[in-house]
């Protein structure tokens, strides 16, 4: 049977989301239409063929522990939503470097770097054979993201860059992973639906429309770990960056914007509200506001288009294309290497499945 081995870096809620996920689809009937699912069937590929080799946390709690334990293990607050049975994958210690902001180290239970060394993180890769490391690091975690881009690398690995460090996006390491000869697919993942593709699709809609948008700004409210380790704004430089350019890009003239995390709330949990507000003008400048809600579950909105990432990235490993993978990153994250309308990237997935385009 073929198969996906895949790593991860970060054992929280958005793995835990995707683990689960990989068990409640495994059984999904190919050609029907499957609720939260794009494709069952993604180039060949059923989403019972991935497979967890590895996986890298900095939690004491986690580490050690079989990863089907350690997904449901606090602080994650990912709502079960599957049975997870053993994998056989022990949770090995990745570096700290500046994955964890001083404020969080309580939070995420860090293990003692004085008692502790990490793990090789490259020879954990390769002895487990990984084929794709997908990194879930915390937001500002610049150096340590690009310690793991650079152990994939070494390893040989394919990666999927789902946070807000610029990777895949960045000439520089793009060539990396070119010379390489490995894919790389980011950066900074875009929900199934969440508030940058609602965002996004709600300006599309007054371009189309003849609307001239004056100002728009997105509020969000989260309980999680990730709206926590937001509160501090020195690691929201890239995050702002991400979000903001993914709405303004499609707009051809300067537009005054306000998108970001806005506000913990723990009660929360993992559930993510978005409020979003666009003023414009219509026929005769005549103004329209337009106000928007969104209520989801986080995790489960990112994992549903991961789970069609880590096939993608397979098929190019197959393919032996190598380098930013372009058409991929402009469908699935919010700072890809070219921006383009959705219903563009849309497109330029499903060719790429078909092998009409290689990138």
């Amino acid at each position: 049977m073929p198969e996906i081995r895949v790593a991860l870096v970060g054992v929280g809620n958005s793995a835990s989301a995707l683990i689960q996920g990989t068990q409640y689809y495994k059984d999904a009937k190919e050609g029907t239409t499957v609720p939260g699912l794009m494709h069952v069937n993604f180039g060949g590929y059923h989403i019972r063929d991935i497979k967890f080799v590895a996986a890298f946390d900095v939690n004491k709690n986690k580490i050690g522990k079989d990863l089907s334990e350690a997904i449901f293990t606090e602080p994650n607050c990912c709502p079960k939503f599957a049975s997870v049975p053993n994998l056989g994958v022990k949770v090995s210690r990745g570096p700290i470097l500046d994955g964890v902001a001083e404020h969080m180290k309580k939070v995420f239970h860090v293990y003692d770097e004085k008692t502790h060394h990490s793990d090789d993180v490259v020879k954990v890769l390769k002895e487990a054979k990984a084929e794709v490391l997908v990194n879930y690091l915390p937001v500002g975690s610049r150096e340590a993201t690009r310690f793991y881009a650079q152990a994939a690398i070494d390893a040989g690995c394919a990666f999927v860059n789902c946070m807000p460090e610029f990777i895949a996006s960045d000439q520089e390491w793009s060539r990396k992973f070119e010379k390489a000869g490995l894919p790389v697919a980011g950066d900074d993942i875009k929900s199934q639906v969440g508030a940058t593709i609602l965002h996004r699709n709600l300006v599309r809609l007054c371009l189309d429309r003849g609307v001239i948008v004056d100002e728009t700004y997105q509020l969000n409210l989260g309980g999680d770990t990730d709206f926590l380790n937001m509160t501090v704004e020195n690691r929201l430089k890239t995050k702002r960056i991400s979000k903001t350019e993914a709405v303004t890009s499609l707009v051809p003239y300067e537009l005054p914007t306000r998108i970001g995390p806005s506000d913990y709330v723990p009660f929360l949990q993992n559930k993510k509200i978005c409020y979003i507000t666009l003023k414009g003008r219509k026929f005769g400048d005549r103004p329209i506001t337009i106000n928007v809600k969104l209520e989801v579950e986080d995790s489960p909105n990112s994992a549903g288009v991961v789970i069609d990432l880590i096939r993608a990235v397979k098929i190019a490993l197959e393919r032996k294309i190598k380098g930013a993978l372009i058409s991929v990153s402009a469908y699935a994250f919010k700072h890809p290497p070219i921006q383009v309308p959705d219903s563009t990237a849309k497109q330029w997935v499903e060719d790429y499945i078909a092998g009409i385009r290689e990138r």
